[in-house]
């Protein structure tokens, strides 16, 4: 739908413009560290997660699978910003 394609790349420039993209995905600071950190957002990022939904609602219309994932422990932090936490996942980490 055009409507949807437009709404798409519309919160995908809005991400571009109001969210920082991580500098680091790992926590160790060796050449070949595995790269495997997830991001969350904060409580406090309300405008980000409201269009992070609408963004879901879109890619579940077309039959993606979108999991919301909420935790207190994210993994040991390699990023954080005001609206997000970027965290090496725990080994115990469910994702």
């Amino acid at each position: 739908m055009p409507h949807e394609q437009a709404a798409y790349r519309e919160a995908l420039h809005w991400f571009d413009e109001n969210l920082t993209t991580p500098r680091k995905f790992a926590a160790s600071s060796r050449p070949h560290a595995k790269k495997v950190a997830i991001s969350w957002f904060k409580d406090s990022a309300q405008a980000h997660i409201s269009r992070m939904f609408a963004l879901v609602q879109i890619l579940e219309a077309h039959g993606i699978v979108v999991d919301v994932i909420r935790t207190n422990r994210p993994g040991y932090i390699v990023h954080e910003d005001e609206h997000q936490v970027t965290a090496e996942p725990f080994n115990d980490t469910v994702v």
